[in-house]
C-alpha cells in the first residue's frame, strides 16, 4: 500500500498549488491508502492553509500530521506559517521552540519564522538578531539571499534614531 500512496502522494504535490482539482484528487486517495500519513496530511494542511486561507481547518490537518509522526521535519514549517497567518502567536512560539530542538529540520527557515513573529509582534532588534542567527544556518545562496532581503526589510520598518542639534555640535 505504501508505493501506491507515495505514488498518489507525489502526484498530489507536483499538482500544488496549480492544478487544485488533480492536487486533491490525488491527495484524498493518497490518504485513502494510508489516513495517518503525516505528508499527505500536511500537504492538505497547506490546501487549507495557503490556498483557501481557511486556517482552523488547515491547523486540524497539520496536528494530526504531528501526531501521526512527530519526526517529520516538513509539518513544522507550513504549521508554522499557518498559525502566524491567523495569528496564533503563542502556538506558534511553542511549535518554533519545539522545532529547533528536531534532529534533521532547516533551522535557518524556522530561525526566519521566529524573526518574523518577533517582527509581527513589533519587537524589530530581536527580529534582527534572529535574522542574523538563521544566516549561520543558512547553507545555500538562495536562502541567504532571502534572509538579507528580510534583513533590509526588517531595517526598513525599524525607527530611525536622530541626533540632535545642540551647541556644541552646530560649531
Amino acid at each position: 500500500m505504501t508505493l501506491t500512496k507515495n505514488k498518489y502522494y507525489f502526484e498530489a504535490l507536483d499538482y500544488f498549488p496549480y492544478n487544485m482539482s488533480e492536487c486533491l484528487d490525488a491527495l484524498n486517495y493518497a490518504l485513502s491508502y494510508e489516513p495517518e500519513d503525516a505528508d499527505s496530511l500536511c500537504l492538505m494542511g497547506r490546501v487549507y492553509s495557503e490556498v483557501l486561507k481557511d486556517y482552523e481547518t488547515g491547523k486540524r490537518y497539520f496536528e494530526e500530521a504531528m501526531q501521526s509522526n512527530i519526526g517529520n521535519v516538513n509539518t513544522p514549517k507550513y504549521y508554522i506559517e499557518c498559525l502566524l497567518s491567523n495569528e496564533d502567536y503563542e502556538e506558534a512560539e511553542k511549535l518554533i521552540e519545539y522545532a529547533l530542538k528536531m534532529k534533521g529540520i532547516d533551522k535557518a527557515e524556522i530561525l526566519n519564522a521566529k524573526s518574523l513573529l518577533l517582527e509581527r509582534k513589533g519587537e524589530y532588534k530581536l527580529a534582527m538578531e534572529k535574522l542574523k542567527e538563521a544566516k549561520k544556518f543558512s547553507f545555500c545562496r538562495s536562502s541567504l539571499e532571502i534572509l538579507e532581503d528580510r534583513e533590509k526589510l526588517l531595517q526598513n520598518k525599524m525607527p530611525k534614531t536622530r541626533m540632535r542639534k545642540t551647541k556644541e555640535n552646530v560649531v
